[in-house]
């Protein structure tokens, strides 16, 4: 199949590398030229304006946008006005779901099909394949099924399925889901449950972080600590003794361990290169998902404390946090407390 690929950066390039690589024809098009530059070289048919692409695409026009969520809008109205009826525009960023309901209509009206498509993998999709989570019109959907089968790992293993026509019936689904793809319903429900998807994720990185944290303290009882009565002593420093090679740790979790995962691997690796992250600030940023699943829980009344937390722990990461533990020293010191390193130079009352 031809398709247009719009928005070439980590995700969007190898997007279009491992659809070549199956046999797609890829035109590509991206704000730097260098970036369209290389994918020519790899056998793309690069494109400097969004009229190059479209006068290169036959029709009906297939056209994939991977450019971050905050850009989708001013895409489509820049792509819109090109568009004919029958072209189907794919969204594979992470959009907000109800985003995409509203626009599904836009050019449902100019009878333009619009795909919903949750893709996961990162920058390691391109070797191991990426897992996506797909909404829109069911029938448009099958059409594109090629698209999608190159995409996924399955496409990668002797056991290779061919498309079936998801979502025709509860075998074609799970057939489907094992390859790597799934049709999820309609309009907004690839990206809903790629949403939740990344607060899952949020958790899951919150936990790795938060236990090897305690493991990495785990020696706390060899250290001297003076008698201060702001803070509680150790009572047992006898059972704090050790010093755990992080590294090794998450290695060891990786092989037969019930929380075995790729995200696991990546600890090993970083902790291995890099085993005191002095190259990492600790400042964490959230790109939207988080925060919209931490919303659909308070809508549906379900609790998601894990998820929560997590998000929370992101913004506490930044720094804003800062203000409130203040205040907590400063009610703290209000009622009694002794003055610690950073109060010692605040004013008092006489």
């Amino acid at each position: 199949m031809q398709l247009g690929m719009i928005g070439l950066g980590r995700m969007g390039a190898d997007l279009a590398r491992r659809l070549m690589r199956h046999g797609h024809q890829c035109v590509v098009h991206d704000v730097q030229s260098a970036a369209i530059d290389a994918l020519q070289q790899e056998g793309a048919t690069g494109a400097a304006s969004l009229d190059e692409m479209m006068s290169l695409l036959k029709a009906p026009r297939i056209l994939w946008l991977m450019v971050p969520a905050s850009a989708v809008e001013a895409a489509l109205a820049d792509l819109a006005p090109r568009l004919a009826p029958g072209d189907i525009v794919i969204d594979g960023g992470n959009s907000y779901y109800r985003d995409d309901m509203r626009r599904s209509a836009e050019l449902g009206t100019k009878g333009i099909h619009f795909i919903d498509v949750g893709t996961s993998g990162g920058i390691a999709g391109l070797a191991r394949g990426y897992c996506l989570m797909i909404g829109g019109e069911e029938d448009v959907v099958v059409y594109l099924e090629p698209l999608f089968a190159a995409l996924v790992p399955g496409a990668d293993t002797e056991a290779t399925l061919k498309p079936t026509g998801i979502g025709r019936e509860m075998d074609c689904d799970m057939a489907s889901a094992k390859s790597g793809y799934l049709y999820c319903g309609l309009h907004g429900a690839g990206h809903f449950v790629k949403m939740i998807h990344n607060g899952v994720e949020y958790g899951m990185m919150a936990a790795y972080a938060e236990g090897l944290n305690i493991l990495k303290y785990a020696n706390i009882g060899t250290q001297k600590h003076e008698a201060n009565a702001e803070v509680t002593p150790l009572r047992h420093p006898e059972y704090y003794q050790y010093t755990f090679n992080l590294a090794d740790i998450a290695e060891v979790w990786r092989h037969g361990s019930v929380i075995d995962s790729w995200l696991l691997g990546q600890v090993a690796d970083v902790l291995r290169g890099d085993p005191t992250l002095a190259r990492f600030s600790g400042h964490v940023s959230d790109s939207g998902e988080g925060r919209w699943s931490v919303e659909a829980a308070i809508d549906e009344a379900v609790p998601a404390p894990v998820l929560s937390a997590a998000l929370y722990a992101r913004f506490s990461s930044r720094g804003q946090s800062d203000f409130a533990n203040q205040l907590l020293s400063a009610m703290r010191y209000a009622f009694g407390g002794h003055l610690g390193v950073a109060e010692q130079t605040a004013p008092r009352n006489a």
